[in-house]
């Protein structure tokens, strides 16, 4: 007899839905694209537009790189992402 162990617990928070703050299909919306700085993370966002372009054909979208993985994005940076931007995708490569 073979005795299988299953190792995932229960959750131990509550699932909590997520919500977009902003309403994407009301207007044509900018996308921000931030890689950082990883190898590939620019190509990884290459294809998140993509799909995000098939789903949402008015969008427009922005790319910023921090070139930096283990620094925090400048302020000015950041005040353009936020200046220009309705939706932020943050992406990590390796």
């Amino acid at each position: 007899m073979v005795t299988f162990i299953d190792p995932r617990s229960a959750p131990g928070a509550p699932v909590e839905p997520y919500e977009l703050s902003i309403d994407i299909s009301a207007a044509p919306t900018t996308i921000g694209l931030v890689a950082n700085g990883f190898p590939d993370s620019e190509e990884f966002l290459d294809h998140v537009e993509q799909a995000l372009a098939a789903t949402l054909p008015t969008a427009t979208f922005r790319r910023w790189n921090k070139h930096n993985a283990s620094a925090v994005i400048s302020d000015d940076m950041l005040a353009e992402v936020v200046a220009e931007c309705g939706a932020v995708v943050a992406a990590y490569g390796h």
